[in-house]
């Protein structure tokens, strides 16, 4: 039995008898929620008033049956509007079966009374029916329907037409149309512009990637709400303008806007990317002190701030404490895991959520077989890709697969590892091919890295990766020649290769590094200092550089000073480093001098290629000006 909504208003105050008796009927029917009655009752001779007690009568029970999305309650509905065929020439009783089909799924149903209309040139019918396409992702269908619309001039565009129209232009990532609509927008004039219509064209510009139009756009908008910050937040999220996303996060606070959990969950990944620890940490002060409880897609950001800035401890905190967890929750703590190079840790997890009822998907074995492949796991590995089509039903894609030839090619099985690629049912990728060169590189073969080359220079001709390694593995193996003929040719080619670049948060300021840069600040005593320092503790420790790819004709004393110089060494000497790599097994830092300050960092010692490098978690305290060696 069908019932509708206690709170539903029935009609106005009543003025005659007829009326109070007609209202009182309707409310003692649905004090019991009983549609079938009320559905009788609107039917019955008693219902035979005068005035249009059965517009009013249908068109709340059509509210209702929106509301509740009740396809049952709106069939029975359309059903006795079919008797009573003059109210088939209603517009709002149309438009309202338009929108309840469009809300339970019934689009076929919607296009087809739309269609069937003797009201072609009612607006409020093509609205409902282009907000009908946009809410069940028919983007070209909605895009089709308002050219139509256009092309009948049947008067006066309204916002609604436009903010469908631009949903489905960004939908289909369609500027042209979009800008279009922009200028239809313009010539009716700003100001009769809604929000609703402006968040859209923001939208718009955003996913398109033309953040110049939609600061313009931003900037110039009247009134922003919460929605509009988000969106040009998020837009510049997704461009890598992130300087301006912590610009733009500190301008909310200033103008006072507040914040969703939305604007929270972008501006952490933006942190994440960035390393910046401590605007993390002073964002998750706010979640704290909200009187809301956050929700999981926060919790999740928080977490993964925590495990990519290297405090993994607090992502674990995050986690454990977490009242609701998704499948996102779970990946996000196994890719935290991976990253750091706990496998056990890893694999512990991912038993765990199994047995929970949690069902991985292809994430979860990405961020499980990266783990392996980072800690030299073989058997594990195997086992892994093993069991995502076997027990779980998962088809391996193309990343999967790069990471098992990753986790062969590491290993030293470079045979087996090739044998994986020519046995891939899709056509490998340079991600793929780019493992098995890097492969190549660690095991010193010449020969197969040739062959795999060639391959990555017809794939991806413009990666200036795969011609660095393919000259590193020439350098290598001394043949100084082959060096020279990869750099001419990435000369010719007018291939150059983007220098390294690290960066660090201290306070408020970012403070970034390329390799071999930064030589005032190299020239000064305390980098000489710390650095002598570091050196010394590194050999004790039983590193000696790797300078088999440094060019041949330069002194040993040299080389080992290019190779030391990288942004990352660079930036540790002025601080800390998130991933720093190097081959020891502990390097440890305590403070740089700062205004007497003292702002704790994490360090993380990341394993290389050849696990000769062991994951080291450690805390760094931090003071602007000297850097001091602990064990």
């Amino acid at each position: 039995m069908l019932s509708l909504p206690t709170n539903i208003t029935v009609f106005a105050a009543p003025t005659t008898k007829t009326s109070q008796r007609t209202s009182f009927n309707l409310k003692t029917l649905y004090t019991p929620r009983d549609v079938t009655e009320a559905l009788s009752y609107v039917e019955s001779p008693a219902s035979d008033s005068k005035g249009d007690f059965h517009l009013r009568a249908y068109s709340l029970l059509l509210h209702v049956a929106i509301t509740t999305r009740s396809l049952q309650l709106g069939k029975s509905i359309h059903g006795h509007l079919l008797v009573r065929t003059h109210l088939l020439r209603e517009q709002t009783l149309v438009s309202k079966l338009i929108t309840l089909y469009s809300a339970c799924g019934q689009i076929e149903d919607a296009g087809r009374l739309f269609h069937e209309s003797s009201f072609e040139d009612a607006q409020s019918l093509w609205e409902a029916m282009l907000i009908a396409y946009t809410k069940n992702l028919q983007p070209k269908n909605t895009l089709l329907l308002y050219a139509q619309m256009c092309d009948r001039r049947m008067g006066q565009i309204g916002n609604y037409a436009f903010s469908a129209a631009l949903k489905a232009s960004c939908d289909l990532l369609d500027l042209g149309f979009g800008r279009a609509v922009h200028a239809q927008v313009v010539k009716l004039g700003a100001s009769k512009a809604n929000q609703v219509v402006n968040n859209a064209l923001l939208r718009l510009y955003a996913e398109c990637g033309c953040m110049d139009d939609a600061r313009r756009l931003f900037e110039g908008m009247q009134e922003k709400n919460i929605v509009s910050w988000n969106t040009f937040l998020d837009g510049c999220a997704r461009w890598n303008l992130l300087v301006d996303c912590i610009q733009l996060f500190s301008r909310m606070q200033l103008d006072n806007v507040g914040f969703s959990w939305v604007t929270l969950t972008t501006i952490l990944s933006v942190c994440a990317r960035l390393s910046a620890l401590q605007t993390g940490k002073e964002i998750h002060a706010q979640v704290v002190k909200s009187e809301n409880k956050p929700d999981t897609a926060l919790q999740n950001s928080l977490m993964d701030l925590y495990a990519k800035c290297g405090a993994l401890g607090l992502s674990q905190q995050v986690f454990t404490q977490m009242v609701k967890r998704d499948l996102t929750s779970w990946n996000v703590m196994m890719t935290g895991y991976a990253t750091h190079g706990f496998v056990n840790e890893a694999l512990r997890l991912f038993d765990e959520m199994v047995k929970l009822g949690f069902r991985p998907d292809g994430i979860t074995f990405l961020a499980l077989l990266s783990c392996c492949s980072r800690s030299g796991a073989i058997l594990e590995g195997r086992k892994l890709f093993d069991r995502m089509e076997r027990d779980f039903g998962i088809q391996p894609t193309v990343e999967h697969y790069a990471c098992l030839v990753d986790l062969l090619g590491r290993a030293g099985l470079i045979c087996e590892a090739l044998s994986v690629v020519e046995k891939i049912p899709m056509n490998p990728s340079g991600s793929i091919w780019g493992s098995l060169l890097n492969s190549c590189r660690l095991h010193n073969n010449v020969e197969l890295g040739e062959i795999v080359a060639r391959r990555l220079f017809l794939l991806e001709p413009n990666n200036a990766g795969n011609y660095v390694i393919l000259s590193n593995i020439y350098a290598k193996a001394g043949r100084w020649e082959d060096v020279r003929r990869v750099r001419e040719m990435m000369e010719k080619r007018e291939i150059k290769k983007n220098a390294g670049c690290s960066w660090i948060q201290i306070g408020n300021k970012v403070h970034s590094f390329v390799a071999g840069g930064a030589t005032q600040f190299r020239s000064s005593p305390e980098y000489k200092k710390v650095w002598s320092e570091l050196e010394e503790s590194m050999a004790k420790a039983g590193y000696v550089p790797d300078t088999s790819v440094v060019l041949h004709n330069v002194d040993d004393d040299t080389k080992a000073l290019w190779v030391c110089a990288h942004s990352e060494r660079i930036k540790t000497s002025l601080m800390n480093t998130t991933y720093l790599c190097i081959q020891a097994k502990k390097v440890g830092f305590s403070s740089l001098l700062s205004d007497g300050k003292t702002i704790q960092f994490y360090l993380h010692v990341s394993r290389c290629m050849n696990y000769q490098c062991v994951s080291v978690v450690g805390q760094v305290r931090v003071l602007f000006g000297m850097v001091s060696i602990w064990e």
